[in-house]
């Protein structure tokens, strides 16, 4: 599913100096769809961080 955020991650990912990536937004609005669904698609690998779950990461 093509969201209006995928162009602002593919611009993210084509520079060459990225910094990491951060989302926050109302809930229940898709964040962790998208952002997993753009990490299997762009990169080998990736590190996802839910800091609701994970607090002290």
């Amino acid at each position: 599913m093509y969201r209006k955020i995928s162009k602002t991650l593919e611009a993210w990912k084509a520079e060459s100096a990225r910094k990491p990536l951060l989302i926050k937004d109302a809930r229940q609005v898709g964040k962790t769809y998208v952002i997993k669904g753009f990490g299997e698609m762009a990169f080998d690998t990736m590190i996802f961080i839910d800091f609701e779950k994970m607090p002290k990461a």
